[in-house]
C-alpha cells in the first residue's frame, strides 16, 4: 500500500521554485553519460541544486578575489585566476585557462621550438 502525504506535492513544487538552473538541461547533461541509464527525480533535483550551489560559490569566491574592485562586475579572468590560485577550484584550470594574447602564445611556442632544436 502506498501512503500519500498531504504536503508532499506542495513541498516538491516549492523545491522546484528554489532552483534557478533548468532541470531539463541538467537531465540532458546527465543522460549524455554512457554510464547513466535512468535518472531518479530526487537525484536530478539534488544534482541540479548542488551544481547551482557550486556555481554560486565559485562566483562569490571569484568576486571577492577579483582584481578590479572599482566595478561590480565579474570577468572571465577573475574566474580563471580563482581556478588557478584556489586549491578548492584547482581542478578547473583546464576548463578555465588564463587567456593569453595570440602574439604571446606565438612567442612562447617559438621559444619552445628553439629549446627543442637545441637538443
Amino acid at each position: 500500500m502506498s501512503q500519500t502525504y498531504p504536503g508532499k506535492d506542495n513541498q516538491a513544487s516549492e523545491a522546484k521554485k528554489a532552483i534557478s538552473l533548468p532541470i531539463s538541461r541538467v537531465r540532458l547533461i546527465m543522460k549524455s553519460s554512457p554510464d547513466v541509464s535512468s535518472i531518479n527525480q530526487d537525484a536530478l533535483f539534488l544534482t541540479t541544486k548542488a551544481t547551482e550551489l557550486f556555481v554560486q560559490h565559485l562566483a562569490l569566491t571569484s568576486f571577492n578575489n577579483r582584481s578590479g574592485r572599482e566595478a561590480n562586475t565579474l570577468n572571465y579572468s577573475d574566474l580563471a585566476k580563482t581556478a588557478e590560485e584556489t586549491d578548492t577550484f584547482h581542478f578547473l584550470t583546464d576548463i578555465l585557462p588564463k587567456k593569453i594574447l595570440a602574439r604571446d602564445y606565438l612567442k612562447s611556442l617559438e621559444q619552445m621550438q628553439d629549446e627543442d632544436s637545441d637538443f
